[in-house]
């Protein structure tokens, strides 16, 4: 296996700390974000599905900036 570098945005990183430290709760074991990240790879995005808590206000603004992604993408034909 080779190691890479990559930056993360502080947020990103301590979203990616949260994510392993309940992994490690759920593991009962050390976590690394590696690991941590290769579980969320391996689930289905259905897998997360009331996982979150938000509030009324959040959820409104989560699915506008959904909204407003799509509305910036683009199809490319081949």
């Amino acid at each position: 296996m080779t190691l890479k570098a990559i930056k993360v945005s502080e947020e990103n990183y301590r979203w990616l700390s949260s994510v392993a430290g309940s992994f490690q709760k759920t593991k009962g074991r050390p976590v690394s974000i590696d690991e941590a990240l290769s579980s969320l790879r391996t689930k289905d995005l259905s897998d997360l599905a009331g996982s979150w808590t938000m509030s009324d206000k959040e959820a409104a603004q989560f699915e506008k900036n959904v909204r407003d992604g799509w509305k910036k993408w683009k199809l490319k034909s081949v």
